[in-house]
């Protein structure tokens, strides 16, 4: 087996390993949680045995170490469960909620690194300036922020103070063609907004610092002493080189932004997976919330997967680590 492969199918063992836990830590976090699922549903004047029908319905009549081998056996064939409250299976209602999901944190992700990347490079090729002493200033506001704080903040703004974009939903009703991705836009603006504000901090910084010290090589001091132009000294040699460390970074924020958007979806009541564990933790809704967290999980290895691999591409050195 070659040097590639061994460092794919270690990866994918991570992955699975990680998936596992994950999946066995939302398992036994549930069960701790206060309150019983089958009260939530049940009829004030439901009888004993009503009761235990019910209880034996939901799978909750067993032990627990029962009840985990079922969960692990169900998951295994990609069966999540049935919704204690809309009585539908779990993985239907998250898939119609994903792509929402997705759509908000790849728009944070691609408006991050979009903006990050022009910031970082002038802060890095103007180091000790003005613009980089204001580029660390924001930089470091920005990693201070609380994803709630600043959502309420731009909704009463923009949304109540001044009505210039919609407070909550995902798109209008009864539009369509261009007119309904135009709704979709305006709605995800402030959501999409609320992520890149508090993680393109982080980008930046990490950014400038790796820059820095990439103008600062060997490879760049020879490119200056054969007149290239700074400008693509920057842009053709040191960016290159350093970008390879915000790769990871770019990784390590899509599970930022994927739990920072339970937070947003519920803050807009924007429809996406988030939202599904907001209203299911309410109702005591077990499925859909060991479902959630699971895609959720699911969400981020598949993505660190691909990080990690892109990461080992740009630079081979990984692949044999």
């Amino acid at each position: 087996m070659g040097g590639s492969a061994r460092f794919l199918v270690r990866r994918l063992l991570r992955g699975l390993l990680t998936l596992w836990f994950a999946a066995t830590v939302t398992f036994l976090l549930l069960r701790l949680l206060p309150g019983d699922p089958a009260l939530a549903v049940a009829d004030p004047a439901m009888t004993e045995e009503l009761y235990a029908d019910l209880l034996r319905d939901y799978g909750l009549d067993k032990s627990l170490p029962v009840q985990y081998w079922h969960f692990l056996a169900q998951l295994a064939q990609g069966n999540l469960g049935v919704s204690f409250r809309q009585n539908q299976p779990v993985l239907d209602i998250l898939l119609e909620r994903l792509p929402w999901t997705l759509l908000l944190a790849g728009s944070a992700l691609l408006v991050t690194v979009a903006v990050g990347i022009p910031l970082g490079v002038l802060a890095a090729t103007r180091a000790k300036g003005w613009l980089d002493r204001l580029v660390q200033v924001g930089g470091v506001t920005g990693q201070s922020l609380f994803v709630p704080s600043v959502g309420v903040l731009l909704l009463y703004l923009f949304g109540v103070r001044f009505g210039l974009l919609p407070i909550g939903g995902a798109m209008d009703d009864d539009v369509t063609g261009l007119t309904a991705w135009a709704s979709i836009g305006r709605h995800l603006v402030l959501p999409c907004l609320s992520l890149v504000l508090v993680q393109l901090g982080s980008y930046v910084l990490t950014l400038r610092s790796t820059l820095i010290e990439a103008l600062g090589e060997d490879y760049c001091r020879l490119a200056r002493a054969k007149g290239l132009p700074n400008r693509r000294v920057v842009w053709r040699h040191a960016l290159r080189n350093a970008l390879l460390p915000t790769t990871t970074l770019v990784g390590l924020q899509l599970g930022f932004l994927v739990g920072g958007a339970v937070l947003t979806e519920s803050i807009y009541a924007y429809p996406g997976v988030g939202r599904a564990v907001y209203d299911a933790v309410a109702q005591l809704d077990f499925p859909v919330l060991q479902g959630a967290f699971i895609m959720l999980a699911f969400t981020v290895i598949v993505a660190n997967l691909v990080t990690d691999i892109a990461y080992g591409v740009l630079d081979p050195r990984v692949r044999a680590s």
